[in-house]
C-alpha cells in the first residue's frame, strides 16, 4: 500500500489559501491578513507568513510596506510569459517521456477518461483537475527531477484555474486535446515533442483587443 502524503503546515496553509483565491473568497487586489488566517487555522503567524511568501514567489500575492499581503491582480500578460516556459519545459518532458510512455501510457488514460465526463458535465473545477493532472504525470515520465521541480514551481494548477475563473480561458473539448497527445505517444509519432509544445501554447490565452 502506498503509504498517506503527509503536508508540512506551511504546505497545508498555503492550500488553504490557494483554495480561498480560486474559489474567489479573496477577489483580485484584495488584502489578505495573517493574523486573521492564523486565527482561522489556530496556527502561529510565522508558518501565515512562510506560506505568503511562497505564494508570492508565484506572483499570486504581492506585498508592499506597511500594506501586508493583497492578491494580485491577474493578466492576460501574467499568463503570456508562464506558457511559453511551460511549453518548453514539456517539450524536453515529451522527449524524455515518449519511449516510456509509447510502452505504457496508462497513467495518462484515466485524466482523458475523466475529462470526457468532466467536458459533458461542463464541470470547470474537474477540467483544471484532470487537466494539469494529465500533465503532471507526462512530467514524472521524463523520471528527472530536476524538470518535475522547476515545472511544478510555476504554480500551473492554481494559474490554469485562475485563467478560467478571472480571463474566461476556456477550450472547447479538454478530453479530445490531451486524448490526441495521449495517442500519439501510443503510437510513438516522432513528433510528439513539437506537438506537446504546441498542444500547451494553444492552452494559453487569446490576445485581447
Amino acid at each position: 500500500m502506498t503509504p498517506p502524503v503527509v503536508h508540512s503546515l506551511r504546505e497545508q496553509i498555503r492550500e488553504h489559501i490557494v483554495e480561498g483565491i480560486v474559489s474567489g473568497r479573496w477577489k483580485p487586489g484584495e488584502r489578505i491578513v495573517e493574523r486573521r488566517i492564523a486565527g482561522e487555522l489556530d496556527v502561529s503567524q510565522t508558518p501565515v507568513r512562510e506560506a505568503l511568501r511562497e505564494l508570492e514567489s508565484l506572483r499570486l500575492i504581492e506585498t508592499a510596506p506597511n500594506k501586508g499581503a493583497r492578491v494580485r491582480e491577474l493578466s492576460a500578460a501574467d499568463l503570456e510569459e508562464i506558457y511559453p516556459v511551460r511549453a518548453g519545459l514539456e517539450q524536453m518532458a515529451a522527449e524524455l517521456a515518449a519511449p516510456r510512455l509509447a510502452e505504457d501510457a496508462s497513467a495518462l488514460r484515466p485524466h482523458v477518461t475523466a475529462l470526457y465526463a468532466a467536458d459533458r458535465a461542463d464541470d470547470g473545477e474537474a477540467q483544471v483537475r484532470h487537466t494539469v493532472a494529465f500533465h503532471r504525470e507526462l512530467v514524472q515520465a521524463a523520471g528527472n527531477s530536476v524538470l518535475l521541480h522547476t515545472w511544478e514551481s510555476l504554480g500551473i494548477e492554481v494559474w490554469t484555474a485562475l485563467s478560467i475563473r478571472w480571463l474566461g480561458t476556456k477550450q472547447q473539448s479538454y478530453a479530445e486535446e490531451h486524448a490526441a497527445v495521449l495517442e500519439a505517444f501510443e503510437r510513438r509519432d516522432p513528433d510528439i515533442a513539437s506537438l506537446v509544445k504546441r498542444h500547451v501554447l494553444g492552452c494559453a490565452p487569446a490576445p485581447r483587443p
